[in-house]
């Protein structure tokens, strides 16, 4: 397969595993119909459950020689009502309705309920509203009576057991990081993951806590904070900064700050996430009607497709792949979707700028790599790399023209694959002679089928092989029909890294 008559897919996906891939001929058709990330969502199954996944997962994209990353997604200080004596109570509007801080361990029926925040009570005030099960059900708050919230009804509903609840307009005094979340970074670094989903973050304290935590653990994996509470609107400029990488996580975000606001909020976060030069992903209900259906909804793949357009490095489902009736089915449509967005931006022109003030070597260089890129005539970008830092640079800049980053470092190819335009493949370079490594460089796309004889590649390096950040070499070469280098016809621009 070419990237000359199949076109190579930007934009990344990421599933969510579940009882629906537990099958390792579904996750193989998973990861075939193009899942990049394979998401372990710790809200749900135990730790023993997740970790076995984990381990088919590295199996059977081992099997397919594929590099996919791994993340596992916290829970989070996530509030939740407690359970019902029978697993669920009808409210109707005008109702009243108590939500008991004080007894959680009562079962709850139709006129009360026990929360799992205690300090919830120390939150709310007369006249606030909750909502309840993804906003499906919102109470007015009418007292507060020592450890119980007296409310009425505004739009009733069934309530199950165990459902999140949400204050609107945020205010919630909860830390990022929930107790049970303290058991899953541990299970998270044995299970060898590449991303840390860190949930309900409220500002980059919590995420600094989270990495130490991690590394602690033994774990050098990447954290992406997930935007999903108004405090990290307050403060998302400091999140980015102490993150590696951001998810939009619409579901609670729009129930704090209401559906209306979300369309605006999904580009600032990720404008701001660019400007920070941080990956950033989109989720939820990005396929909803999928969980059932074979197709996507019209609003589904127009929905798909502005995230695209917006510039998201990835894309994510969740309950679609994890409890869906058609994993393999909505990847192939989301893929599908991706392709065509990506050829829309391509007409659009659409370019955004690297925000580096040149305080490292590699940052310069990706930043004339991407300007020539988008004004020279070029077919491929080959960035040798040990950590992945000179390809995340790149994949900043939005260009139609495919970045090849070849790595010997597995971790490192496992992080790339969320980084829009990236394509990690393993490659060791043989010594240290520079026209070798040149030369052994292309040969990789020569094999791969992605350049063809007078094909012009930008290439990138340092003179100093398997130095990490040391990228300090930019080459511009043509491609002669052996699959070699002319190299009378090539643009060599060096800075030392001193």
């Amino acid at each position: 397969m070419t990237e000359k008559s199949h076109p190579l897919r930007r934009t990344k996906i990421i599933a969510t595993l579940g009882p629906a891939t537990d099958d390792p001929e579904v996750l193989e058709g998973v990861i075939q119909a193009g899942a990049d990330v394979l998401r372990l969502n710790m809200s749900h199954g135990s730790v023993k459950e997740q970790s076995a996944r984990a381990a088919m997962a590295r199996e059977v994209s081992s099997s397919l020689g594929r590099e996919v990353a791994l993340m596992v997604d916290l829970q989070g200080p996530k509030i939740r009502v407690e359970r019902f004596e029978n697993g669920s109570v009808e409210l109707s509007s005008g109702d009243e309705f108590t939500l008991d801080a004080e007894d959680a361990a009562t079962p709850g029926d139709a006129n009360r309920v026990g929360v799992s925040y205690p300090g919830l009570v120390n939150d709310v005030k007369s006249g606030d509203l909750l909502l309840l099960d993804d906003g499906m059900i919102s109470m007015r708050v009418k007292s507060i009576n020592g450890g119980r919230i007296v409310c009425e009804v505004e739009n009733g509903g069934i309530l199950k057991d165990r459902k999140g609840l949400n204050l609107r307009g945020g205010g919630l005094s909860l830390s990022g990081i929930a107790e049970h979340d303290l058991a899953h970074i541990t299970a998270a670094a044995e299970m060898g993951v590449d991303y840390l989903a860190v949930s309900f973050v409220s500002n980059a304290q919590d995420m600094n806590r989270a990495r130490r935590l991690l590394r602690a653990a033994g774990s050098q994996a990447s954290l992406m904070a997930k935007i999903e509470r108004m405090e990290a609107i307050d403060n998302l400029e400091e999140i980015c900064d102490a993150s590696d990488a951001v998810l939009v996580a619409r579901g609670d975000l729009g129930v704090e700050i209401g559906d209306e606001e979300l369309p605006g909020l999904q580009k600032r976060i990720i404008q701001t996430a660019l400007k920070h030069n941080r990956v950033v992903a989109t989720a939820t209900q990005m396929m909803q009607s999928m969980i059932v259906n074979p197709v996507p909804t019209r609003a589904e793949v127009l929905d798909v497709a502005n995230a695209v357009i917006d510039g998201t490095d990835a894309v994510m489902l969740s309950a679609e792949t994890a409890v869906g009736k058609h994993p393999v089915k909505v990847i192939e449509a989301m893929n599908r979707i991706c392709l065509g967005a990506e050829r829309h931006f391509d007409r659009e022109g659409h370019s955004t700028q690297l925000n580096v003030r040149f305080q490292r070597i590699d940052q310069a260089i990706a930043m004339a790599v991407m300007f020539m890129a988008t004004n020279v005539p070029i077919q491929a970008i080959i960035a040798l790399t040990e950590s992945g830092s000179t390809a995340q640079w790149l994949s900043r800049v939005q260009s139609s023209v495919p970045i090849y980053a070849l790595s010997p470092n597995e971790g490192s190819r496992r992080r790339m694959a969320l980084f829009r335009n990236v394509y990690p493949t393993q490659h060791q370079p043989k010594g240290d002679d520079i026209d070798e490594v040149v030369g052994d460089a292309l040969q990789v796309l020569w094999r791969l089928g992605a350049v063809a004889a007078g094909d012009r590649v930008i290439l990138t390096m340092g003179d100093r092989m398997g130095d990490q950040g040391g990228t300090n070499t930019l080459r511009l070469i043509r491609v002669d029909p052996e699959g070699g280098y002319d190299h009378h016809t090539e643009l060599d621009l060096y800075q030392s890294a001193s």
